[in-house]
C-alpha cells in the first residue's frame, strides 16, 4: 500500500493516523521464499515535524513459515515488529545513499509501507530456525528425519588415517 505523504505538508505537528492491510503473501530473501501465513494490519502514525521532515512509528505482526534448520520441517516464526523511523523528505536518493540510509520505501511522495514491513523483517530474521530445542535432524547419508524414526546407516566416525585400510576390506568383500 502507498501513502502519499503531501497531505501532511501543510501542518506542521499534524499527525495522521493509517491503517494499512499487507499486500505481500511472500517474503523473498537470498536464502529462500518464505510464504505468510498470518498478518495483521499494519497500524502507522506519521507526524509531520516541520521543515518536510517526518515521523513514522508503528506495529505489525506478522508470521512466517520457515523450514527448521536441522530437519528442514516447516516452522511457523512470530514476529512482532516496532516501526520507528524518520523521513527527510529535503534529502535526495543520493544523499540518503551517502548517509547509508538507503530507504527503499520512499519514492518521491509515497511511501510504500509494504516495503518497509519487508526492510524490518529482513532485519528480524533469526540465524537459525528449529522446530524444537531437541530436533535431531536429517541422516546426512539417507537423508531420513531423525525425529520420525531411526535408519540403518553406518554412523561410526571413522579414523580418515585407517581409510586405506578400510578399502582394502571393500576390496576383499568384492571378491
Amino acid at each position: 500500500m502507498l501513502i502519499n505523504l503531501t497531505e501532511l505538508f501543510s501542518v506542521e505537528g499534524k499527525v495522521k493516523h493509517y491503517i494499512c492491510e499487507l499486500e505481500f503473501s511472500e517474503f523473498c530473501v537470498p536464502e529462500g521464499t518464505y510464504a505468510v501465513v498470518e498478518k495483521t494490519p499494519v497500524n502507522l502514525d506519521i507526524t509531520n515535524k516541520g521543515n518536510k521532515v517526518f515521523s513514522v512509528t508503528g506495529s505489525v505482526d506478522v508470521s512466517l513459515e520457515m523450514p527448521c534448520s536441522r530437519c528442514l520441517d516447516p516452522v511457523k516464526v512470530d514476529f512482532h515488529l516496532e516501526i520507528d523511523d524518520e523521513i527527510d523528505m529535503k534529502q535526495t536518493d543520493k544523499d540518503r545513499m551517502e548517509a547509508l540510509d538507503e530507504q527503499f520505501y520512499v519514492n518521491g511522495y509515497n511511501l510504500d509501507v509494504d516495503q518497509m514491513v519487508r526492510n524490518e523483517l529482513t532485519l528480524s530474521l533469526p540465524m537459525k530456525v528449529l522446530c524444537d530445542e531437541n530436533c535431531k535432524g536429517i541422516c546426512n547419508r539417507c537423508g531420513t528425519n531423525l525425529n520420525r524414526g531411526t535408519c540403518d546407516c553406518d554412523t561410526r566416525s571413522l579414523d580418515p588415517r585407517m581409510s586405506v585400510i578400510q578399502d582394502i576390506f571393500k576390496q576383499l568383500k568384492e571378491v
